[in-house]
């Protein structure tokens, strides 16, 4: 009970302090009774007293009020305190918004991913929000409009997480999409082939047939091109008395993603999809390495046209309507014949006035101006009284093949009657293969002795005199190590020089 009466005269005591005694009397009182309550008509000595009560507690607020402007240590602590205290609440308000923004934007980000490709790599995204197609170039062009990347994917017949796989560009990947090994050239050294993986390469056919193939190519083209072949290209240049011969260096790597990129915008496709496109036919420069156990694929150099790819001539051809232009217009003011197959430039004339070496050096600036670099070890002149070779065809009076070669080639088939493969050499690599390119190339030119030929051939192997090649040789990793010949399916021709992927 002590503890209650003590607390009781605290309540009290407080009830004071925030008024005044006379004001806690007078509620007691009347509270317990003793003053007599009208609410209509309070009388004067209580009116008093509530003033007092009111005035009491006004001046208590003013001394405090007072007090602390006397002291501004704490006033300006207090008000630090408060400050700090909205700052906190604010902050927390605003670390709050702020979570919810970036789960509602992540959330945006998930669903916009399920439905469009945002984000395609480093360097190569710029351009994915311009979506407008220009449909007059397309539709002069005959060629398919699609107005976003589910069209695009809709049409090749994949779901859009594969169109945006294929095309996407990683500098560092633990995926390659292409199987790179290398060929020998007929010319010595070896020739690196990126061949695309199945899915890729399913892809870029459909983009071969749908779109590169409907674009119009320069007349003068013979190489992979429909209805055109070696042969068509030897045909222009028959019985002339100078046909002259120059190969590009490095051609398909000249062509890089930009100027690819560039074509499919003048096409009449928008930049998105130009930039897809343009990803699904190129390929990185990178070089691949193992760490703890695991090969990555590391982005070296800007991404060009590989070599092995089917789209890769078709897009060459139509870059290249420029050059065969301005070659033609050179040759017509020259009087001379002009043809190209891949990277393999002819022209001929029998023209006597005409000066084969200045000629050359006219070719050869031009190729400069658009880009490309002449190999300079690839430069023939040839003359009638000497034997004047075209893709490997002979075109001094009329298609034919090189005699001597021809004398060798029955040498060899004549000697695996009796000799074992190993002892003998054809071409470069594998003899099987080697044998059986040559005489697919002879069956062009001369089909009666190319079918007698192939019909050897079919029989050495079925006697196990010839083997074709069980595995490929892949292409050297980061330890710079120089793999064994590959087999090879060529001989001594221009045509045989290409991957047999890409002979038309």
């Amino acid at each position: 009970m002590a503890a209650d009466n003590r607390n009781t005269r605290q309540e009290l005591y407080d009830r004071i302090r925030e008024s005044s005694k006379d004001a806690v009397v007078l509620e007691e009182m009347k509270r317990m009774g003793f003053w007599a309550k009208n609410d209509n008509a309070p009388s004067v000595p209580e009116l008093l007293i509530k003033k007092e009560s009111e005035l009491n507690k006004e001046l208590q607020k003013l001394y405090q009020e007072k007090w602390k402007y006397q002291n501004k240590e704490a006033a300006l602590k207090e008000m630090r305190l408060k400050r700090m205290a909205e700052t906190k609440l604010k902050r927390e308000e605003t670390k709050k918004k702020k979570e919810q923004q970036r789960l509602e934007k992540a959330e945006a980000w998930k669903k916009q991913k399920e439905t469009e490709i945002i984000y395609l790599g480093e360097g190569v995204s710029i351009g994915l929000n311009n979506i407008e197609n220009n449909v007059a170039a397309l539709q002069k062009n005959n060629l398919p409009v699609f107005n976003n990347e589910n069209e695009l994917a809709n049409a090749i017949g994949i779901p859009l997480k594969e169109l945006r796989f294929l095309s996407f560009s990683r500098k560092v990947s633990t995926v390659s999409h292409y199987r790179k090994f290398y060929i020998p050239k007929k010319s010595g050294g070896k020739r690196l082939i990126s061949a695309p993986m199945p899915r890729l390469k399913k892809v870029q056919y459909w983009v071969l047939q749908n779109i590169l193939n409907k674009v119009a190519i320069h007349p003068a083209v013979h190489g992979f091109a429909l209805q055109r072949s070696i042969i068509s290209n030897a045909q222009q240049h028959i019985g002339k008395s100078v046909v002259v011969n120059i190969d590009v260096k490095d051609f398909f790597p000249s062509i890089h993603y930009k100027r690819v990129k560039g074509l499919l915008q003048q096409l009449g496709y928008s930049e998105k999809i130009a930039v897809i496109l343009t990803l699904l036919c190129t390929e990185a420069i990178t070089e691949e390495v193992t760490i703890d156990g695991k090969n990555y694929f590391v982005q070296k150099g800007e991404r060009v046209l590989p070599q092995g790819a089917p789209t890769s001539p078709a897009i060459t051809n139509i870059l290249c309507h420029k050059l065969d232009k301005r070659l033609q217009g050179l040759a017509t003011k020259c009087q001379c014949s002009y043809t190209r197959y891949a990277d393999d430039i002819t022209f001929s004339f029998n023209n006597a006035e005409v000066n084969a070496q200045q000629l050359v050096w006219r070719i050869k600036k031009v190729l400069t101006d658009e880009g490309f670099t002449v190999h300079p070890e690839k430069i023939r002149i040839m003359r009638k009284g000497a034997s004047q070779e075209v893709t490997g065809i002979v075109v001094n009076e009329k298609l034919g093949i090189n005699r001597k070669k021809l004398r060798q080639f029955r040498a060899v088939l004549h000697q695996l009657k009796t000799k074992d493969a190993a002892e003998l050499k054809w071409g470069n690599g594998n003899l099987a293969s080697a044998v059986s390119g040559y005489a697919n190339f002879v069956k062009m030119v001369k089909p009666l002795q190319g079918t007698t030929f192939q019909k050897q051939i079919d029989t050495l192997l079925q006697t196990q005199r010839l083997q074709y090649p069980a595995t490929e040789i892949k292409a050297p990793t980061s330890n710079n190590q120089t793999p064994p010949p590959a087999p090879n399916n060529s001989s001594e021709n221009k045509e045989d020089d290409k991957p047999w992927w890409n002979v038309t």
